[in-house]
């Protein structure tokens, strides 16, 4: 993909949509040297980089810094940048600044969790030449309203009400929508209702495309492995038993080699 409109295109064309979450210029210049569409960077990055408990912890300067170290590394390549927490809550002019800035950092989109309370902020955007993607179901800037990270839409009033989000985010003019831990055959029938793409994560097979954190598809964090996030690679083992190795050798005194030494 090279700009927004391909997500329409890879809807029409019935094309899988691969996007892959990644936070700093070298993890995003291997993003980018793969057959993946577009790169996220999510605030999920004030866990899984900075290692805090939760997303709330982004904030518009932390992602900024994260957004421009992506687009550095990926420069010719699809970046879609999370609106972090509150960061749409706090009227127009805010949010606008906010999303203008992230932009700015390298940003071709932002996206946006939930639809209620924002509508204004979502259409503003649009009219002002920012796409939006949505993001609905598990959103986690709001786990601490839902009592944790669980499935959304099991109830029917629930499934009902995202049906209805979906619907009133595609007529605000999203371009796409994540739709995140929510039962299958409701993901399936967002995206059976919806002209544009569904990206799911946790949400079954039946949506446009998918995402996953590539630190989570590499494996790199052995205590971490959520059920939906297939494991490509055990990237933990091999990093590990490189430090060992490397550890091994220096007090071995076995590097650095003769051929390693600078003159």
């Amino acid at each position: 993909m090279k700009t927004i409109t391909d997500f329409a295109r890879a809807r029409r064309e019935l094309h899988p949509i691969v996007m892959v979450a990644a936070y700093d210029a070298l993890m995003a210049r291997l993003v980018a040297d793969s057959e993946a569409d577009a790169i996220l960077v999510g605030d999920s990055l004030a866990m899984v980089v900075h290692g805090f408990p939760s997303t709330v912890h982004a904030t518009p300067d932390l992602m900024g810094l994260h957004v421009a170290a992506v687009r550095r590394g990926a420069p010719d390549f699809l970046v879609v940048a999370d609106m972090p927490f509150l960061s749409v809550r706090r009227g127009v002019a805010a949010a606008t600044a906010a999303a203008g800035a992230l932009m700015q950092a390298g940003a071709n989109a932002v996206k946006i969790e939930g639809v209620t309370g924002h509508e204004d902020v979502i259409a503003h955007l649009i009219g002002s030449g920012i796409p939006v993607m949505g993001h609905l179901g598990l959103t986690p800037q709001s786990v601490n309203v839902f009592g944790g990270y669980r499935v959304q839409g099991r109830a029917p009033a629930d499934a009902e009400r995202l049906r209805a989000e979906a619907r009133r985010l595609e007529e605000l003019g999203a371009f796409a929508l994540v739709l995140e831990c929510v039962p299958a055959a409701l993901a399936a029938t967002i995206t059976a209702e919806r002209a544009i793409p569904t990206i799911g994560i946790g949400a079954g097979a039946g949506t446009a495309g998918q995402v996953l954190v590539l630190s989570d598809l590499l494996g790199l964090d052995a205590r971490f492995q959520p059920r939906f996030a297939r494991r490509y690679a055990e990237g933990h083992a091999l990093v590990r038993e490189a430090l060992n190795r490397f550890a091994r050798d220096v007090r071995a005194a076995q590097f650095p080699a003769r051929e390693e030494v600078l003159a």
